[in-house]
């Protein structure tokens, strides 16, 4: 065994920073979103279990979007994530609808539903905004966000 072999393995913090991409508003935008938000996480150097829980939330917030909420002016939805001391906020902006996104009532007999109640249990915290041309959902991965909440 060598001296390095015995040292622990240096770690390294994840590159920090803000990105956004903004997909078309349809259900091929979700598969999109997801695969370049885990190819800029993991590049960074976020821990896995935190890329993995962002995949499955951005995959749940553009779903959503696309099937509940319409387009913004240019026709498409923007995901915004930003990696800050580990922790990662994502977003997902779209031209809002006519509810809020909630989690649903748990019932045994649903077919679907079951997506916001998943998100409530992997971050750390998430929620709603509207704004004046749209609305914004967001969470918090891995750690607390810095946002206010409204």
């Amino acid at each position: 065994m060598t001296v390095t072999d015995q040292l622990p393995e240096a770690t390294t913090s994840p590159v920090e920073g803000t990105k956004s991409v903004r997909v078309p508003h349809t259900t091929g935008a979700v598969r999109q979103a997801r695969e370049t938000v885990a190819a800029d996480l993991k590049a960074r150097g976020v821990e896995r279990a935190v890329v993995d829980e962002a995949e499955a939330v951005v995959s749940e917030f553009v779903a959503n979007s696309v099937l509940h909420a319409r387009p913004l002016a240019d026709g498409c939805v923007r995901v915004r994530w930003k990696v800050k001391s580990g922790a990662v906020e994502v977003e997902v902006r779209d031209g809002g609808g006519s509810t809020v996104p909630k989690p649903v009532r748990r019932s045994i007999w649903a077919v679907r539903g079951r997506g916001l109640r998943i998100v409530r249990s992997m971050a750390h915290e998430w929620g709603v905004q509207d704004e004046r041309n749209g609305r914004t959902v967001w969470a918090a991965l891995g750690g607390p966000s810095r946002r206010r909440r409204l």
